[in-house]
């Protein structure tokens, strides 16, 4: 698979309205940078399969709780999906292809194998990203109830996520409603290509960062921090004139950011370089 056409998938994918765009879809797409050979058919089809036989372990009486046991006990008792503890910063986490093969992930791409065998059983659910934990939800007014995919889909309430929020940060803290919110398709995307960037900087993997960049600029045109960055690697790996422009850019639009003398002064380099 050429990148170009790799992209170019992703990029048919989120060029819709937010409710059209199909996760599971994107996100192969946005694997397939990273794994050519990948058939996104074929992990499309073990989503479909999967559901299925969640179906089919229905019971009669579909309350939610009760759809959510089934689903919990197909996916991490029969399938044993589970949270990738061990290593939890290995870049395979985010891919969806790789969680499905290896059944193994991080919140939100464990997540998005939830979410989407959820849709396939008419049992609609929504992305909830609380800072520094993905969860989601029924998504029907007054659920009051949240799913922990990354922990064997634990059912949490309101002060449970309290807890667990205090917990990832090793201090209390305060909830605040907008941690609850739901969020879009793009922004969910949006979160997995975030962890990626991070993973790729600490690995000071420069071209991959700026894969990452380029897809979550196609996805938020406007964030003005993905373009600084954007021109900070173009300069890195000796793309001066795209660095200029997105540099350029950037100061145009936050004149007054913190970092602008700094944009400036690398922009005075670029400057020596042409005289």
């Amino acid at each position: 698979m050429d990148l170009t056409i790799a992209r170019q998938l992703f990029y048919q994918e989120i060029n819709q309205p937010d409710g059209s765009i199909d996760l599971a879809k994107a996100s192969l797409y946005m694997a397939l940078e990273e794994y050519p050979n990948l058939e996104p058919q074929e992990y499309l089809h073990a989503l479909d399969t999967i559901a299925e036989e969640v179906r089919f372990r229905l019971p009669p009486q579909n309350y939610p709780l009760r759809i959510i046991q089934t689903i919990n006990r197909y996916l991490y008792e029969d399938l044993e999906f589970s949270g990738n503890n061990a290593d939890y910063y290995d870049p395979r986490n985010s891919f969806l292809n790789q969680v499905i093969d290896r059944r193994t992930g991080i919140p939100i791409s464990l997540s998005l194998v939830y979410l989407e065998v959820a849709k396939r059983i008419d049992f609609p659910m929504v992305g909830i990203g609380m800072p520094g934990h993905f969860l989601i939800k029924p998504d029907f007014a007054d659920a009051g109830i949240f799913v922990d995919a990354f922990n064997g889909g634990e059912i949490l309430f309101p002060q449970d996520c309290q807890g667990r929020l205090s917990q990832i940060y090793g201090q209390p803290m305060e909830l605040q409603p907008a941690f609850l919110a739901p969020v879009s398709r793009r922004q969910l995307l949006g979160r997995m290509l975030g962890n990626l960037k991070a993973i790729y900087l600490q690995q000071r993997d420069a071209l991959r960062v700026l894969g990452a960049i380029e897809r979550l600029l196609l996805l938020f045109p406007d964030a003005l921090g993905e373009r600084r960055d954007r021109g900070i690697l173009y300069y890195q790996v000796g793309r001066f004139a795209e660095a200029r422009h997105d540099l350029e850019l950037y100061l145009k639009n936050a004149p007054t950011a913190e970092d602008a003398v700094a944009i400036r002064q690398l922009l005075d380099r670029l400057d020596d370089m042409r005289t």
